[in-house]
């Protein structure tokens, strides 16, 4: 069975209780553009014993690629393991500028560097511990 052209894959970010936080990051260090946002107030159906302020789901840009973030149980403690968001930018310049802002407050993992396969590459952890490959395409 093939795969409709349709189809697509996007990240879902679960931010435990830090979500409107990590938006208004993403907005001033990647330049994100907040598509949908939803509270748990604004839902038809019950949502159990979830703050109503909190964020239920969220969509946002960055370039040409959508995320998803939520709330999800707002446990205060998002925990991002087995994969990182790969974010091409087309010269040194803008990756310097976007590696540094998600380096704000979080943590280098590999500095920008010269390698085989690009002429800048380097990985960081932003504050909420989302990983990040920031990458020029040769």
């Amino acid at each position: 069975m093939t795969t409709s052209q349709n189809t697509s894959v996007q990240p879902y970010l679960f931010f435990d209780g830090r979500c409107d936080e990590a938006l208004e990051f993403y907005r001033k260090a990647l330049g994100a553009e907040i598509g949908m946002l939803m509270r748990f107030k604004d839902s038809p159906e019950p949502c159990g014993d979830a703050a109503p302020d909190k964020v239920m789901h969220a969509s946002f840009r960055v370039g040409g690629s959508t995320i998803l973030a939520s709330d999800g149980r707002c446990s205060g403690k998002p925990a991002f393991e087995g994969f990182g968001l790969s974010l091409t930018v087309p010269n040194a310049a803008e990756a310097e500028r976007l590696f540094n802002a998600l380096a704000d407050g979080g943590q280098v993992q590999m500095p920008l560097a010269k390698t085989f396969f690009s002429p800048h590459f380097g990985m960081v952890a932003d504050r909420f511990g989302v990983s990040w490959m920031v990458y020029v395409m040769p």
